[in-house]
C-alpha cells in the first residue's frame, strides 16, 4: 500500500525554493511550520541536500575491510510516533542521533553503499530501508515505508529534484504550497526540479481546494492532483 503523499513547499511567485537571499530568511519562515504541522503526517521526506543542509553532520571517514553487512531493510524501532525520512542514494548523510526533533530517521539507500556506512547507521540507532541496487525507485520505497514502519501519509519538502522524481512517477497526491511574495529570477532549484522533456512527463492536472492569504503577503495554496 502507498502512502498519501502531499507536497509541501515555500516558493516564490516563479516557483523558486531557494530562500537564503529572500528578505525574510533571517527570520525565518513560521507561516510555513505552521501550515505543514496542520497536515499531521506521520512522516516528513526530504533529499540529501535539504538534509545536509539543515539537520545532518559530516559523515566520518571509514577504514577499507571491516565485515560484510547483508542488504537488508533494517528497522531499528518502530515505537517512534512520527518519522524523517531522508533520501540519501549513497550513503553521504552523518549522524549524531537517531532523530531529528523526536522524529526517528529512516535513511533510503542503495545497495552499492559501503558495508562500513550499513554498520555506522546501525550503531547510531537509525533505520534504513533499500530503494534499488543502484537507484532509488520510489513506489518500492514508499511501499516499504508502509508496510515496515505503517506510514500512511508523508509530508514531501523537497528538494526540488526529490520532488520533481516522486510527480515523474506519479506518486505525488496533493499539493500546499506557500507562495511567498518575491519575484525571485534567480537560476535555482524549483518546486519540481525534473530532466524529462514534455513528452515523457505530461503535466499533471490539479483541483484548488483550498487559498488563504496569510501574514506577510503569503499565498496559500493547496490543490489534489486529478488522477
Amino acid at each position: 500500500m502507498k502512502p498519501y503523499i502531499i507536497c509541501h513547499m515555500l516558493c516564490s511567485i516563479d516557483g523558486r525554493i531557494q530562500t537564503e537571499h529572500w528578505p525574510q530568511s533571517a527570520k525565518g519562515f513560521p507561516a510555513y511550520e505552521r501550515t505543514g504541522e496542520l497536515e499531521k503526517a506521520d512522516a516528513w521526506f526530504c533529499g540529501r541536500i535539504t538534509m545536509q543542509q539543515h539537520f545532518t553532520i559530516a559523515a566520518p571517514d571509514f577504514a577499507p575491510g571491516g565485515k560484510t553487512v547483508q542488504r537488508i531493510d533494517y528497522v531499528a524501532t518502530t515505537a517512534a510516533d512520527t518519522f524523517a525520512v531522508a533520501i540519501d542514494a549513497h550513503g553521504k548523510l552523518g549522524w549524531d542521533r537517531p532523530e531529528i526533533d523526536g522524529d526517528h530517521v529512516i535513511t533510503v539507500l542503495t545497495e552499492q553503499v559501503p558495508d562500513a556506512y550499513l554498520a555506522y547507521l546501525q550503531e547510531q540507532g537509525v533505520s534504513y530501508i533499500f530503494g534499488g541496487k543502484q537507484h532509488i525507485n520510489f513506489s518500492t520505497v514508499l511501499e516499504k515505508l508502509n508496510k515496515l514502519f505503517n506510514i500512511q501519509k508523508i509530508k514531501l519538502e523537497g528538494g526540488g529534484k526529490i520532488n520533481g522524481a516522486l510527480h515523474a512517477e506519479g506518486l505525488i497526491d496533493a499539493y500546499s504550497v506557500l507562495y511567498y511574495p518575491i519575484a525571485d529570477g534567480t537560476d535555482s532549484p524549483t518546486l519540481l526540479d525534473t530532466d524529462l522533456d514534455a513528452e515523457r512527463l505530461p503535466a499533471v492536472a490539479l483541483k484548488l481546494t483550498h487559498l488563504e492569504q496569510l501574514e506577510d503577503g503569503i499565498i496559500w495554496a493547496k490543490y489534489d492532483v486529478v488522477k
